[in-house]
Parts: structure tokens; C-alpha cells; sequence
């Protein structure tokens, strides 16, 4: 016999936002995993739900020794529902160790989308949404953070974070001396809640007003890095290595600068220099 394993979307602020189908599971469910199951009844209660199921605490410290055992209980018929405190479960929220333990056992899981902070303070940045990656919590020590940092340098897809308010203008301290004070951001907070505000600007004169002090729940979208336009120095090897697989040296340099938009006896100068030196 088997039953049903739900992962629900809760709001992120505002209950208006909570959707049919999350109330009925509420409603419905014979067992609900929740992050907080003090939050869980405050949101029932806001949302006018009467939750009957067996309510029980599932978070970072315990999913992995409670995942099997939900999975279990849907195998055996029941209906098992799991949430986060706010937004889809599993995204920097627990979910991932029972939808694991759930795909070993073979066993469906269904989802209840719904508010997502990630991709609500996506679409306010003014950032580009096309290419996207999300990066969760940064390391909290400085030496981390740093080195953390330095691996998304060359990132060319927006990122998206989440912070802590008492750590956000280090943070963006932080990114600005990783890659630079002119690089486009973007801070959410309180997202769909009565005093939700976006600023927008460079991480240099974000993290400058962020020094006076942050409030409510955050979301950083920082731009990745952009693309560097090719320069004749930069296509001299590629011009090089097709050279030496057999093709015309003009008919490279003429592909080559035509792509590129480099001026093409500049090219053809520079790879007959380069080969030259290295004859």
C-alpha cells in the first residue's frame, strides 16, 4: 500500500500567498515534517487550516536520521507533507535527504510549487535571469568567505545568496575586494511582507549603505562576471593550434578576426610574429 510524499511551498511573507493545493495538504496529510512545528501551526493558523496530522520536527540537525522513516510511513499508506519554514523545501532548507531516501526506495514524490525567495529577488535585481546559479549561505569566517568568493570571480551567471542582516555589509565588503567595487547588485529584504525593499547598485555603494545597519530577511543577486571581448593578443594561440592541425593561416586569421570584430591585418601580423618566435 502505498501512500503519498509531498513537498509543499510555503509563503516567504505574506500568507495571501499560500496556494490551494498547500492548504488541502495541510488539511489532508496524515503526517507533516516541518522545519519548525511552531511555525508550521502559526502558519496554519494564519491560514485558517486545521491541522490534524502528527506534526514532526524535520531540520538540518535530524533529516538524515528521519528521512527513511517518513519515507516509510508514506510506503505504509500514509500521507506524509513536507515544508520548510518559507519557500520549497530542500532549497538551503531540509527536503534533499528525503527526497533522496525517497528516490532509493523507489518512491514517488510530488511537488506543491509555490514562493520562492531565490527567484523572487531573481526577477526584482534587474539583473540578467536568462543564466542564473544559486549559492546558498557564504562561509562565515572571514579567511572562507574570502576564498569562496574568489572561486565565483570568473562566474559569468548571476548568483544569487542568502545573508544574515547582521552580516550583510561584510559581505558585500567582501565581494567588492573579490571582484571588484563596480560590480552590479542587487539587495532584497522582508520579500512580499509589509516593508519588502530592493536596492540596486554597484556592491561598492551597497556595502556602503548597508554599514548603517540592515533589517529582515535577506537576498543578495550579484551580476557574474561580464565577458571579456577578444582582443588580437588572446586569439593568437587559437590561430596557432589550427594552423598547426593544418589550416591556411589567412583563412584562419579571416575567420578568427570576422568573429571576433578584430582588425584582421592586425592578427595575421601578430600569429606570423608568434610563429616567428616560436620557430
Amino acid at each position: 500500500m502505498t501512500g503519498r510524499l509531498t513537498l509543499a511551498a510555503t509563503p516567504i511573507g505574506n500568507a495571501g500567498d499560500a496556494s490551494a493545493r498547500l492548504r488541502e495538504a495541510l488539511s489532508g496529510a496524515d503526517v507533516v515534517a516541518a522545519e519548525d512545528t511552531r511555525r508550521l501551526r502559526d502558519l496554519a493558523r494564519r491560514l485558517d487550516v486545521s491541522v490534524t496530522a502528527e506534526l514532526i520536527a524535520v531540520h538540518d540537525h535530524n533529516e538524515r536520521d528521519r528521512a527513511d522513516d517518513l519515507v516509510a510511513r508514506a510506503q505504509s499508506g500514509q500521507w506524509v507533507v513536507v515544508v520548510s519554514d518559507a519557500g520549497m523545501p530542500t532549497v538551503s532548507d531540509p527536503g534533499f535527504r528525503v527526497v533522496e531516501a525517497a528516490a532509493r526506495a523507489h518512491v514517488t514524490v510530488e511537488v506543491l510549487p509555490g514562493p520562492s525567495a531565490v527567484l523572487t529577488a531573481l526577477a526584482l535585481s534587474g539583473l540578467p535571469t536568462d543564466r542564473f546559479c544559486f549559492e546558498g549561505f557564504l562561509p562565515r569566517k572571514d579567511g572562507e568567505r574570502a576564498r569562496a568568493l574568489t572561486a565565483l570571480a570568473t562566474e559569468p551567471r548571476t548568483m544569487v545568496f542568502f545573508e544574515a542582516p547582521h552580516r550583510v555589509a561584510a559581505t558585500l565588503a567582501a565581494m567588492a575586494d573579490a571582484w571588484g567595487s563596480d560590480r552590479p547588485a542587487a539587495v532584497s529584504r522582508e520579500l512580499t511582507k509589509t516593508y519588502e525593499e530592493t536596492r540596486r547598485g554597484t556592491v561598492g555603494e551597497l556595502a556602503s549603505w548597508a554599514d548603517a545597519g540592515v533589517k529582515g530577511e535577506i537576498v543578495i543577486t550579484v551580476a557574474g562576471r561580464a565577458a571579456q571581448a577578444p582582443t588580437v593578443e588572446s586569439l593568437v594561440d587559437e590561430a596557432l593550434s589550427r594552423v598547426a592541425e593544418g589550416e591556411r593561416a589567412k583563412d584562419v586569421v579571416a575567420d578568427l578576426a570576422t568573429t571576433a570584430g578584430v582588425p584582421r591585418r592586425e592578427l595575421y601580423n601578430a600569429v606570423l610574429a608568434a610563429r616567428g618566435d616560436r620557430q
